[in-house]
């Protein structure tokens, strides 16, 4: 803030450059829950199997995890560990005094208030939609990602209510993520991006 006088573009750079810190743990959590979908046609057939046999199922199945060097839990393991930052930037942008009647651009005077105009609970639906259309699903169960697709819809829901400088926190995190999922499927590294753009 000291620098750039503006409580929301604070916000937005303090988001981006904890994602980009954060960044090494996110590329193995994706890589992990790729290996697991790729995994899923082999997992029903155990299932299948031995559905009658709990205990074989169990030895099958960590076999399988063994044979292929898969961890199971690679997936949630990094995400745990990014979760103490994020309710850390929960609590402050929650609570902040600062972000009392502090501008952002335009129609936003109020950081602290809920957004007006729904755009960014809107647009937090939307992202959050996209982010988990490209989110590898690390389970085959149609239940759950039917209920994976109804989240995007309740943290839209949920915007509605919260202070604009949170929403705000909690958008560009998800345009990031999907940044990175982009990235992570096309292969590039955020050095690449940069000297494309130099030297453009």
């Amino acid at each position: 803030y000291q620098v750039v006088h503006n409580y929301g573009v604070a916000i937005i750079l303090l988001t981006i450059f904890i994602k980009l810190l954060l960044h090494p743990v996110n590329k193995k959590s994706m890589e992990s829950m790729k290996a697991m979908q790729a995994l899923q046609p082999r997992l029903k057939e155990i299932l299948k199997k031995y559905k009658d046999d709990k205990q074989r199922l169990q030895i099958e199945m960590m076999n399988l995890f063994k044979t292929n060097k898969i961890n199971p839990m690679g997936g949630c393991l990094p995400m745990l560990l990014q979760i103490p930052i994020y309710i850390a930037l929960y609590k402050v942008l929650w609570s902040s005094v600062e972000l009392y009647q502090a501008p952002f651009f335009w129609f936003y005077r109020d950081l602290s208030a809920p957004d007006p105009y729904f755009i960014v609970p809107l647009l937090l639906g939307i992202t959050m939609f996209i982010q988990t259309k490209m989110t590898p699903m690390a389970t085959a169960d149609p239940v759950q990602q039917k209920m994976m697709m109804l989240m995007p819809l309740m943290f839209c829901g949920f915007m509605v209510f919260l202070p604009m400088g949170l929403g705000l926190y909690i958008l560009v995190n998800t345009l990031m993520t999907i940044l990175q999922q982009w990235m992570y499927k096309k292969e590039l590294r955020f050095r690449d991006l940069l000297f494309s753009a130099v030297w453009r």
